[in-house]
């Protein structure tokens, strides 16, 4: 039906006849002379339709918003002064000498070149939204990340497998979507969070090196970087150690960098410790873009009159620390409030604060009304820590060492980049050597930090059960700007190790044989040692597009709500369903 895309229709072409197919964007009448922008996915053409044309024209008066045309003329350069240096097409015109509707439009909505458009009106209207040339360039962006993905680990030995869909309930972590079954009454199959035990099996199975491009669901509460159903590019490998396993997945980072975005990432990237990321920087996936740091005060502030330190820094698990903000002093006592009213929303009890106004008088070069309960010394020490200078604004995180990390750990990123403070450009690292375990913040039990198939690290088996929070793992996470983009680690190779793991989570054995029986029995045959990593494929393109959210690179997402504005879903289900499933509503809606 058409000889060239409309994007393609370049200075190149002048003299030659096209047949281009579209959307009507915007069509318009000068002067008698009808001009009509047709799009498709490649760009724009500008089209001209001239009254001596009798039928043409005629055609082209009836022709609205998003009408779906084929036209046919020929390519001429525009007038002088009418050049659109913004489009690849903007030097020419098509002449047309031929004017199809093959179909109308009733009127849409929005203007689909509208930048200032809701979100919700976005998602009710997705099909006109993914019309709209920011979607257009987001979608073709996954593609393009999606293949060099594709590209990369066919070029490294990696057979793409598929794993099952509906899947045995296993507790691994977040909460799961589960699936009732017709045949078998009362039993129910679990969406995967991850293809994790199967693509662990894999590699028993003796496939060496598997990946699978893969839907993941988890039934967890929302935000700008979770989707209940979202994609990962899922990795798994044998008989590689663990700085060969992310030596290998850094280099299929930095190639979707450059083959979809034309994106240079550093090499290499660097490496810290969890330890020393959460001292530094309060967060296991801090923005590096912010060069401010965390000061450690704990030691400093035992035997001050303030309480408010004190008081955590002589708990267990207490932290007290400063951020020293570079010209800070010129913030306003509102402003610094409404900083202690966002690390509130974080678990902090507010915040307290020092304006420097003179390092050299010590206290009396002070502004806060905290420093008259701070001795000379612990006034010296945070001065000394903190690097702070005249100008600068200094804030305190005082509680359980929780809430701190987390409520400093953002204020930092947020402080950094709302003060100007933030570098520009891209600055991934490797977070490594996290804890096996940590406390459940109900129960107070241990669980997996990770999942409960991660491999200690060497020498630390023994801790497992007898000192569960000195056990580190070979675990290992990627960050980018702020996000973290994947996750993984050695996976435990020997059955009697990952009976010690259940056993320090409280996993009976009857309960690690019906849950994980098949992988034990798996694990029992000569598994090798083996590991992986999983990438969300949402987030590397969020980033690579440069959005807020991941919602903007998945073609039909959900809301926050998990609601899908589109369709309607999730939707009642009529009595007949139910029966069929052998499913009764405790509380049935509300008609």
């Amino acid at each position: 039906m058409r000889t060239h895309y409309c994007g393609e229709v370049t200075a190149e072409l002048v003299g030659a006849t096209v047949t281009l197919c579209g959307w009507a964007n915007r069509p318009r009448d000068h002067g008698g002379v009808i001009f009509i922008d047709l799009q498709d996915r490649e760009g724009l053409a500008q089209v001209v339709c001239h009254p001596d044309r009798t039928a043409v024209f005629n055609a082209a008066e009836q022709v609205r918003n998003q009408f779906v045309l084929r036209v046919t003329g020929a390519v001429r350069r525009r007038m002088e002064g009418t050049v659109n240096p913004k489009l690849r097409t903007g030097e020419v015109e098509v002449v047309v000498e031929a004017l199809e509707i093959l179909n109308p439009s009733a009127p849409p909505p929005f203007q689909l070149d509208d930048e200032n458009l809701s979100e919700t009106v976005r998602l009710e209207n997705r099909v006109l939204d993914l019309r709209r040339e920011p979607m257009q360039r987001n979608l073709r962006l996954r593609h393009r990340a999606a293949m060099a993905a594709r590209r990369f680990l066919d070029e490294h030995g990696f057979v793409d497998i598929e794993t099952p869909f509906l899947y045995k309930s296993t507790p691994e972590g977040a909460r799961e979507f589960l699936v009732p079954s017709r045949l078998h009454d009362g039993h129910f199959y679990a969406l995967p969070q991850s293809p994790q035990l199967f693509k662990q099996m894999l590699m028993v199975a003796g496939f060496d090196r598997y990946y699978q491009i893969v839907k993941c669901f988890r039934d967890e509460d929302l935000r700008a970087d979770r989707q209940p159903e979202f994609t990962q590019i899922d990795v798994e490998t044998s008989f590689l150690r663990e700085d060969e396993v992310r030596a290998l997945m850094e280099a299929l980072v930095r190639r979707m960098f450059r083959d979809a975005a034309g994106v240079e990432l550093p090499d290499p990237f660097p490496v810290l410790r969890y330890d020393d990321v959460i001292r530094d920087y309060g967060i296991d996936k801090p923005d590096l873009r912010v060069p401010l740091k965390l000061t450690e005060l704990t030691d400093l502030v035992k035997d001050v009159e303030f309480k408010v330190f004190s008081g955590p820094a002589n708990a267990a698990g207490g932290r007290v620390c400063a951020l020293r903000v570079p010209g800070g002093g010129a913030l306003t006592r509102g402003e610094i409030d409404a900083y202690g009213e966002y690390v509130k929303t974080l678990g902090a009890k507010g915040l307290a604060w020092i304006k420097v106004n003179d390092v050299a008088k010590g206290a009396e070069g002070l502004q806060s009304p905290i420093v008259k309960n701070l001795h000379h010394k612990a006034i010296a020490g945070i001065l000394e820590r903190s690097g702070a200078q005249n100008g600068d604004l200094v804030v305190f995180g005082a509680d359980a060492a929780e809430v701190v990390n987390e409520s400093l750990g953002a204020l930092r990123q947020k402080i950094g980049h709302e003060r100007g403070l933030a570098e520009k450009g891209w600055r991934p690292l490797w977070v490594v050597d996290f804890p096996m375990f940590e406390r459940d913040a109900e129960g107070g039990q241990w669980k997996a930090r990770h999942h409960p198939f991660t491999s200690p690290k060497d020498g630390h088996e023994d801790l497992i059960e007898g000192a569960p929070e000195k056990a580190y793992a070979k675990a290992y996470d990627v960050v980018l700007n702020g996000w973290e983009i994947g996750g993984g680690s050695i996976r435990i190779h020997r059955r009697e190790v990952q009976e010690k793991v259940f056993r320090a989570l409280k996993i009976t054995a009857e309960e690690s044989r019906a849950k994980f029986g098949f992988l034990l029995d798996a694990l029992q045959y000569g598994a090798p040692p083996h590991g992986g990593i999983a990438f969300g494929l949402d987030r590397l393109v969020a980033l690579m597009a440069q959005v807020e959210a991941i919602r903007d690179v998945i073609a039909f997402p959900k809301t926050q709500r998990g609601q899908d504005l589109l369709t309607g879903a999730p939707t009642l289900v009529t009595e007949k369903q139910l029966r069929e499933l052998h499913l009764r509503l405790r509380n049935p809606p509300q008609s």
